[in-house]
């Protein structure tokens, strides 16, 4: 019983202490992938509404750029 206690101890510190590794090193790769993302995101709707305003306004040109990057 007592052998069964501590190896249940044993193994939960072993885990917190790979939990503890993995974020500590990866820690940095997700700061950058939300930095990237947070980047991101105004682009995407900025791009968005130049698209917008395109496909109102100029619907050839929209349509051109639909295929030229949509693969349509």
């Amino acid at each position: 019983m007592l052998r069964t206690i501590f190896m249940i101890g044993l193994i939960a510190f072993a885990g917190l202490f790979v939990l503890k590794l993995f974020f500590g090193i990866l820690g940095g790769v997700f700061g950058i992938l939300f930095l990237l993302l947070r980047l991101a995101i105004p682009i995407a709707i900025v791009g968005g509404l130049i698209y917008l305003v395109l496909r109102v306004f100029a619907p050839d040109t929209a349509k051109d750029l639909r295929s030229k990057f949509g693969g349509d």
